[in-house]
């Protein structure tokens, strides 16, 4: 220290001017390293014409019109050399086969860092290839690939659009009829996940990511009708209430977590004026939940990942990894392969979830994470059915369809345990300062 005293103290010409710049040069390049910034951008991937719509395995149907926009959506976010994408798509499921395209056809994030999941509307095609039994499939296979370049395109221009930002992030109850459990009226989680990136120094908001168990299924594979959903009135609610690109993502909404479209002689409302009241409902709900939340300016990022095995015991999904054009498993394949994500943003954790949950292990894993908000984001990275402990596998008649679609009795004990296993592995959220 005292010989850059000296130095600053010296007289001689040039020599203060050249020392408070190496310091300024450094502290700016500190600053420039650890800056927190996001960005996000959309593509719009309705087919055109109309491709037949899928609600789970079997044939899809033939769609006459659409309601709304099918879109895949990204955000980035960059903080100290990590960079970490987050890819929402208006499909059914978006597994693995097509998730390693579009990290395979972007550079400047590391592929395990790049997250992709599936809002699971029933009302958009098939992205899985389910076999028709014949030797063929109804997806329309060009067209998926058209789907990955867009997605990577859509990561490719949120980087571009990277900008200094802070967030914010809350949970709370979403408040109204919104979702409710097929299966068992109460046994859903009706905590709704919130961050909001907003742009510095200005304060404009620059997306809303909105994290909640439901099924997008008002509408139903079976009515002609190709959309989003009630995700894609959430997505207009959010802009036009100043939530600037909206983003969502699925959490624990396995058997059987749906859309609250129930009316009061006890038949359901399946029309487009339904999802639009579900859609804004929950866009207000979630911007509700986010408006007190405290500014955590520069928050840390952190993005940590393993790979796993689950055991491959279900005939009809054997059937479909092993027969689809996508996939090209051995007949007698016993086990499949998946990426798991734990992200640490701020004072949240997110951890993906490769299918569908049941409510108690999206309850389970929540309160074993380390974040003071606990996002899951289920469908994400791959979507491998439906994901149960081995107590409720075949245990009930009411879960005779959702044990015939699940990996089979230990895939959800596996996944817990190694989910489990990465939330303990990497370092706890660090709270960053808020005002």
């Amino acid at each position: 220290m005292q010989p850059v005293m000296a130095r600053l103290l010296d007289g001689r010409r040039g020599g203060l001017a050249r020392t408070v710049g190496l310091l300024l040069a450094v502290g700016l390049g500190w600053m420039a390293r650890a800056e927190f910034r996001a960005g996000i951008a959309v593509r719009v991937v309705t087919p055109d014409p109309l491709l037949p719509v899928s609600g789970g395995v079997g044939p899809s149907h033939p769609a006459r019109e659409k309601k709304g926009d099918l879109t895949v959506r990204a955000l980035v976010m960059e903080r100290d050399g990590v960079r970490v994408a987050v890819v929402a798509t208006d499909f059914l499921g978006f597994p693995a086969v097509l998730g390693d395209r579009v990290r395979a056809r972007v550079t400047g994030i590391p592929p395990e860092n790049i997250l992709i999941g599936a809002s699971h509307t029933h009302s958009a095609p098939d992205c899985y290839g389910f076999p028709d039994g014949r030797g063929g499939t109804g997806a329309d296979l060009k067209y998926l690939d058209w789907v990955c370049d867009q997605a990577a395109a859509a990561i490719r221009e949120a980087l571009q659009r990277l900008e200094p930002a802070a967030v914010r992030i809350a949970t709370g109850e979403a408040r109204g009829r919104i979702a409710y459990n097929y299966y068992a009226e109460q046994l859903y989680d009706p905590r709704c996940h919130v961050v909001q990136f907003v742009a510095v120094p200005e304060g404009r908001v620059i997306a809303t990511l909105v994290n909640y168990a439901i099924h997008p299924e008002v509408l139903g594979p079976d009515q002609g009708i190709l959309s989003p959903d009630l995700v894609g009135p959430l997505y207009d609610r959010l802009a036009e209430r100043g939530g600037g690109t909206g983003l969502f993502m699925n959490s624990a909404q396995g058997g059987m977590v749906t859309a609250d479209n129930r009316t009061p002689d006890g038949g359901e409302r399946r029309t487009w004026d339904e999802c639009q009241r579900i859609g804004r409902l929950l866009a207000d709900e979630a911007l509700r939940i986010v408006r007190e939340a405290p500014l955590q300016e520069d928050p840390p990022l952190a993005c940590f990942s393993r790979v796993i095995r689950l055991p491959l015991d279900s005939p009809e999904l054997r059937f479909v990894l092993t027969q689809s054009p996508l996939y090209h498993g051995p007949p007698d394949a016993d086990h499949v392969q998946t990426r798991l994500n734990l992200v640490n943003l701020g004072n949240a954790q997110m951890l993906t979830i490769p299918g569908e949950a049941l409510p108690n292990l999206g309850f389970y894993l929540k309160r074993k994470m380390h974040g003071e908000h606990n996002f899951l984001f289920g469908l994400t990275n791959d979507a491998f059915g439906y994901l149960m402990s081995k107590y409720d596998w075949r245990s009930f008649k009411r879960y005779d369809y959702i044990s015939r679609v699940c990996l089979g009795e230990m895939a959800g004990e596996i996944y817990v345990t190694e989910a489990l296993k990465l939330v303990e592995s990497a370092p706890a959220p660090v709270r960053a300062a808020a005002r």
